[in-house]
């Protein structure tokens, strides 16, 4: 039973990725506006009944890794290993939001390209980046403001603030420069030490302050 749920859930998300890199390699050919989900489901050769179990709508396809990413990096923030620096926890945060190959649109693919140039294009795509945008900051910051409990509002907020539009400008200057791939990667990694340097210096983390002994 293990194996048929592993093999069901290997099969879906081989649908997912191949509407996803279907979808945006025709909105890249023949416009975002002039692409609908009929021809995304006939490139594909799956039903639009099987485009809607994945996705409400076709920009949703664009933004298709933002909710997995939300909420993988929620998840680490908010939980720094015993005695983890400040500074630590960012740098693993940020390095699994690029690692290659875990993410449904991947750092080191075109798709990244892709989206990028379609987001800063169509104006309801860009609408849309920036709702996830205040979004994504508001949801990061918090959970470093619980694993840090002497970080303000304010300081946490501005940290992440930093950091992430860091990681959007940075990565698309690199992408208008002809970057992509490990160079493009290599390139906002280089952005997010630049923004780094403001890092306020010990803030101790949750479980210290509650008196737990680092392993």
């Amino acid at each position: 039973m293990a194996e048929q749920i592993g093999l069901r859930e290997r099969k879906r998300r081989r649908t997912r990725q191949t509407l996803i890199h279907t979808g945006l390699r025709l909105f890249a050919e023949r416009g975002y506006d002039q692409t609908t989900v009929a021809d995304i489901c006939a490139a594909s050769e799956l039903s639009p009944a099987t485009f809607y179990k994945h996705f409400p709508a076709k920009e949703d396809i664009v933004f298709a890794d933002y909710p997995e990413r939300v909420d993988a990096i929620r998840a680490l923030a908010s939980a720094p290993r015993p005695g983890e620096s400040l500074e630590s926890l960012l740098r693993r945060v940020f390095a699994v939001a690029l690692e290659p190959g875990r993410w449904s649109i991947d750092p080191a693919e075109d798709l990244i390209v892709i989206r990028t140039q379609l987001i800063f294009a169509v104006p309801a795509l860009r609408a849309i980046a920036l709702r996830w945008l205040f979004d994504i900051q508001h949801e990061w910051a918090k959970a470093l403001r619980e694993a840090f409990p002497e970080l303000d509002d304010i300081t946490a907020h501005a940290l992440i603030g930093a950091m992430v539009g860091a990681l959007a400008s940075a990565g698309r200057a690199a992408i208008e420069n002809g970057r992509h791939g490990v160079a493009l990667i290599e390139d906002i990694t280089r952005a997010l030490d630049v923004a780094m340097a403001g890092l306020p210096h010990h803030p101790t983390p949750r479980q210290e302050q509650a008196g737990a002994t680092p392993l």
